[in-house]
């Protein structure tokens, strides 16, 4: 029993991402999905420890094995989701990270296509206090390069990281980009600033979810492997 119900855990996490990205099952429902899920998880577990001593082997009752896999299968199931509400309850509850929260670069090219979107396009003001407690190395590049250089690498950069480039604009110094998650399939829409900065540039760059209050910090995490990208384009 206990190995049966880990192993209907394990199904039940892993279908609301691609339930919701390809049946379009509502996220609140898919989130709801997957709470239960970790629920189901952790009683896999319960009931593997409970038995796996009576089931231990040299004993007359059999099972240890499938009491060990139950145990296995429960860690390993409810540890995503355990991950993301000890995100949830570290991380302010934002979902628009920038480099620049004076002057946020805008939304352009990617602002017709959040169309119907639950979060409004505009940067939140009240989000400059969290996301500096909170993420305080999320600071804009600067390179010593031309911004025409400096564009280039950015290009590069989001290409790398396997981003939808959407708009390339050199002559505005702007680049705009859409970022899908690979297994719930959510968008983040990314908007990139260059500017020239004496006699380098200055970069500036936007990460911003289309749904969702939280994040999970991944905006930040995105903005970071893009930052640590350009720096190494040449």
């Amino acid at each position: 029993m206990a190995f049966i119900l880990a192993s209907v855990a394990a199904v039940i996490v892993a279908a609301p991402g691609p339930l919701h990205r390809f049946v379009g099952l509502d996220v609140e429902a898919a989130i709801a999905v997957f709470r239960y899920g970790f629920y189901m998880a952790v009683a896999g577990v319960a009931l593997g420890l409970a038995t796996i001593i009576p089931s231990r082997p040299g004993d007359r009752r059999r099972g240890f094995v499938a009491a060990f896999l139950a145990i296995v299968i429960g860690v390993a199931t409810s540890w995503v989701p355990l991950r993301w509400f000890l995100q949830a309850h570290s991380l302010p509850a934002i979902n628009d990270i920038t480099t620049d929260t004076t002057n946020p670069p805008p939304l352009v090219a990617t602002l017709p296509l959040r169309r119907g979107a639950p979060n409004p396009p505009a940067y939140p003001p009240a989000n400059a206090p969290l996301q500096k407690a909170a993420f305080p190395d999320i600071e804009p590049l600067v390179l010593a390069v031309p911004p025409a250089e400096a564009f280039r690498r950015v290009d590069q950069a989001a290409q790398a990281l396997g981003w939808d480039i959407v708009a390339r604009a050199p002559a505005e110094g702007r680049l705009e980009a859409i970022s899908t998650s690979k297994w719930f399939g959510f968008r983040d829409d990314i908007v990139v600033r260059i500017r020239p900065q004496g006699a380098g540039s200055r970069i500036d760059i936007r990460s911003k979810s289309r749904i969702g209050q939280s994040d999970l910090g991944g905006n930040a995490e995105r903005i970071r492997a893009f930052l640590v990208r350009v720096k190494a384009e040449t």
